[in-house]
């Protein structure tokens, strides 16, 4: 009996420590991006230093997508924890793929803010393209169909009363050929997003037809969301995952790094530092130094995405939201 009991508790106590090492195991975090620079995640890859958790309680991934609408089927099959979904992207997920546990958890960057950046929409500076009426028949590109871009495009159509497929046709590319897809001929308007929008070859091509503040006014562009359960069961880990993230964030938006951070840009994208005197500034989007998104104005955005037949119900963005996560992590700093 006494060797049973031996064996017994040696059993528990190897089962024991398998479990306490398998919860000191940390999270695995996948973040997406799309635009270098433009989405935090290429950013806070350059800067992991700064990251005091990594490594301890989580791991971070960094996948890249070609657009936002790939992420809804990454999420859904559990490919992905953290994704920076567009205003449009979101309630397509919610309703549309039926994520109804889908939470915004951070601001990443908004657009049409005063006195800060508004993506463009251009055409060759040779275009008899004057007006968005001028667009009746015309060829326009996107990177993908519903992104925040996309939706932006077609929202300010429809104030000249013109409808997709109806009066015009859109096609897909990726953002880094758009210049050369208006130079070929192969659209007739694009779509252009920083840094790539501040490219000096395109500028000198095009003429800025309107922008996404003239479409929708103030938009919460791009967040970070998360599954609720697996937030829920990784809470610790989150915190900590947003408080490196704050840290990082700051660090980027500190006008005493600029130059470092032009530098990364550099790297980055493989282009000249000096390009990069905009990056984090009034010329670019508007970053919430706290990550706390603009949620009343996401609900407009939402319904827009509504308006435009791209979801049947409205959505309430409040219940879709934790921001306790970037709340609590943002305590730390006091």
């Amino acid at each position: 009996m006494r060797f049973l009991k031996c064996a017994l508790f040696a059993l528990c106590a190897a089962g024991l420590m398998t479990v306490s090492a398998r919860a000191a195991e940390p999270v695995k975090i996948r973040l997406s991006w799309v635009v270098p620079v433009s989405n935090w995640a290429s950013m806070i890859e350059q800067k992991k230093d700064l990251a005091k958790h990594l490594g301890k309680s989580y791991t971070l991934e960094i996948i890249r997508f070609a657009g936002t609408p790939p992420m809804i089927t990454a999420l859904a099959n559990n490919e992905l924890e953290v994704a920076n979904l567009t205003y449009p992207t979101l309630p397509l997920a919610i309703q549309n793929a039926g994520m109804d546990d889908l939470r915004v958890i951070s601001d990443e960057f908004q657009d049409g803010n005063k006195g800060y950046y508004s993506n463009e929409y251009m055409v060759a500076k040779d275009s008899p393209i004057k007006t968005v009426a001028d667009l009746k028949g015309k060829v326009l590109a996107t990177n993908v169909a519903g992104s925040a871009v996309d939706v932006a495009m077609r929202a300010m159509l429809r104030k000249s009363k013109l409808e997709d497929k109806r009066d015009y046709t859109i096609i897909e590319a990726p953002f880094p050929t758009m210049g050369a897809m208006l130079a070929q001929k192969k659209a007739d308007l694009i779509t252009a997003v920083l840094p790539f929008s501040l490219n000096p070859d395109l500028r000198k091509a095009t003429t800025t037809l309107f922008n996404t503040r003239d479409a929708m006014g103030v938009t919460q562009f791009s967040m970070w969301v998360a599954r609720k359960g697996f937030i829920d069961k990784n809470r610790a880990a989150m915190v900590d995952f947003m408080e490196d993230s704050l840290r990082i964030v700051r660090w980027y938006l500190d006008p005493a790094n600029h130059k470092e951070v032009m530098e990364i840009c550099a790297k980055i994208t493989k282009q000249p530092a000096e390009r990069f005197d905009w990056v984090f500034t009034n010329k670019d989007n508007y970053r919430d130094p706290n990550m706390m998104p603009d949620l009343k104005t996401l609900q407009n955005n939402v319904d827009t995405v509504r308006d435009l037949g791209f979801i049947k119900d409205r959505i309430d963005i409040a219940a879709h939201a934790d921001l306790s996560l970037v709340q609590e992590a943002a305590k730390r700093f006091k």
